[in-house]
């Protein structure tokens, strides 16, 4: 019986009733496509990440210290081939490859083109996952022997030799011709932003004594022999360095071990602080529809006033009008919340289709949209229904 009178106070007042359902509408619109937003960021950047390599674990130089004062992270240059001979004897890896790069101009019988070329090992293919489009990588041989091959990124072929396979093509870099062995399959951008298909792949010793003239490494990858116990080899890794390195206890590493979880949480620290942000600007939203509910509740109690009293001086109870004016607080929330989630979902499947932005809406986020819904009617709801059921029958039935 209450819940009926309910749904037909708020039939009569059709279009007020669809105002107030507004409020909520683009509050809950808002929350979830900021969320849904933020949400399709962090799991992009996850997948990147993820799918950079196999259980990767990154060992970058650390910070150097002069007089005391550390001078940023990549400044010490103390990784050197043999801190990855004695990576390659921890049973916790796979693989490990060192790491060198060197900025170089290229030059082909039909273009040129200024870009990386990455000094690594056999490795460096299994650690990354990465296969190649056209020819083999190189081997070991190729490695000890310093030879001059290479293997060419997928955008690296297309400027320096068009459509065609380069395989056994030559290449002048510097004054040395390399030939190039084949090319790698289409990557993509880095969670970096980095073109990982603008790159050149060499064998690490021949960019370091043809190229860069450096005895020193610019960074190591491996790859953990469990992906469940990455964690423990990072610390393994760190073990094997400090005693490479001849570091006493409590003197600070001059390398960095980095994790594929430690690089998400790196990435996506900055994603999730905006999307609280945006999700809290738009969580006002919500907080305007409740007030817009409780101001329209208010008016609704005195505007019906003599109804009040008449259905209290038939017998009606204050718990039911308490009840009654409740329900349409909860309906007005619940409906707009849910129209709300719908018009969510929408915009973000149109920004994830049409604009191409990475959207995507957590399966709880629907649930919660309706529960803090329903929880926005009771809170707002609640003093204009008791409001109307504190009235007193006699007055209310002489109020004009």
């Amino acid at each position: 019986m209450t819940v009926r009178i309910a749904f037909k106070a708020l039939g009569r007042n059709k279009l007020r009733t669809a105002l107030t359902m507004l409020g909520m509408i683009i509050g809950v619109a808002a929350v979830i496509t900021m969320v849904a937003l933020g949400t399709g960021a962090q799991t992009q950047i996850e997948d990147q990440i993820r799918g950079a390599g196999t259980n990767m674990i990154m060992i970058m130089p650390g910070a150097a210290t002069a007089g005391g004062v550390k001078q940023g992270s990549g400044t010490s240059s103390r990784l050197v081939p043999a801190d990855a001979k004695a990576l390659k004897l921890l049973p916790e890896l796979d693989y490990v490859s060192e790491g060198v790069q060197s900025q170089q101009q290229v030059i082909s019988s039909l273009s040129n083109w200024r870009t990386a070329i990455v000094g690594v090992n056999v490795d460096y293919q299994q650690i990354k996952a990465w296969p190649t489009k056209y020819g083999a990588f190189f081997t070991e041989a190729d490695v000890t022997a310093q030879a001059k091959v290479c293997l060419l990124g997928s955008n690296v072929a297309q400027t320096l030799f068009g459509d065609d396979d380069p395989t056994g093509q030559e290449l002048r870099v510097k004054n040395y011709i390399f030939m190039v062995l084949g090319v790698m399959a289409p990557k993509g951008a880095s969670t970096s932003g980095q073109n990982q298909d603008d790159q050149i792949f060499a064998p690490y010793t021949t960019v370091m004594k043809k190229l860069s003239g450096s005895e020193f490494l610019n960074y190591m990858v491996a790859s953990a022999r469990s992906a469940t116990d990455v964690s423990n080899t990072a610390a393994a890794i760190t073990e094997a360095l400090r005693m490479e390195h001849g570091l006493e206890t409590g003197v600070d590493n001059d390398f960095m071990v980095m994790t594929q979880d430690d690089l998400i949480k790196a990435r996506t620290q900055t994603t999730q602080t905006m999307t609280s942000l945006l999700a809290g600007i738009a969580g006002v939203s919500l907080l305007v529809g409740g007030i817009g509910i409780m101001n329209i509740m208010l008016v609704s109690v005195t505007e019906r006033t003599r109804e009040i009293g008449l259905r209290l001086a038939i017998g009606a109870s204050g718990s039911d009008v308490l009840m009654q004016f409740l329900i349409e607080a909860v309906v007005i929330s619940v409906v707009g919340g849910g129209i709300g989630i719908g018009l969510g979902y929408g915009i973000s499947e149109f920004f994830r289709v049409y604009q191409e932005w990475p959207a995507l809406v957590p399966p709880d986020a629907a649930l919660t949209a309706v529960a803090f819904s329903a929880g926005v009617g009771i809170f707002f709801g609640f003093y204009p229904a008791r409001k109307a059921a504190s009235l007193d029958p006699i007055e209310a039935l002489r109020f004009e």
